[in-house]
Parts: C-alpha cells; sequence; structure tokens
C-alpha cells in the first residue's frame, strides 16, 4: 500500500480506494464488509427486495461471482 505521503487525501475516491484495500488486506473482503456494515444504516424492506433482486441466483453462484470479483481486486 501507498504511503500517506503519496496519497491524495483530498480526493474521497483515492481514500475510500486505500481505505477498502487496508480493510481487506487486514480483515479480509468478507470482515471488511462486517466493518462497513457497523456505519451503514438500513431502510425499507430488504427482504423484499432481496426476493426481487435475487430470483432465480443461487448460493453457490453468488459465491462463484464474489470470488471471480476478489480475484480480480487482487
Amino acid at each position: 500500500m501507498n504511503t500517506n505521503t503519496e496519497l491524495n487525501f483530498r480526493d474521497p475516491s483515492v481514500v475510500r480506494k486505500a481505505g477498502m484495500s487496508a480493510l481487506k488486506k487486514e480483515l479480509g473482503t468478507v470482515g471488511a464488509v462486517y466493518f462497513i456494515r457497523q456505519f451503514i444504516t438500513g431502510q425499507g424492506d430488504y427482504t423484499a427486495q432481496r426476493d426481487v433482486l435475487l430470483k432465480g441466483i443461487t448460493l453457490d453462484e453468488i459465491i462463484k461471482n464474489v470470488q471471480i470479483i476478489d480475484s480480480q481486486q487482487g
């Protein structure tokens, strides 16, 4: 990871990317997601939204897609 002197902390996208990289490195992908979820408040009906969004998708397909994305991000 870059050192603090190399990062442009005024650019929110740079800060997000560096932060996510640090979280993923220390906690792993799943741990990073659980950490971030602590700071996000939900709204709406998640169960209904999930049923619509995931209709016809199996758990194996979701796992495979997450693994593909994870391997592409290094």
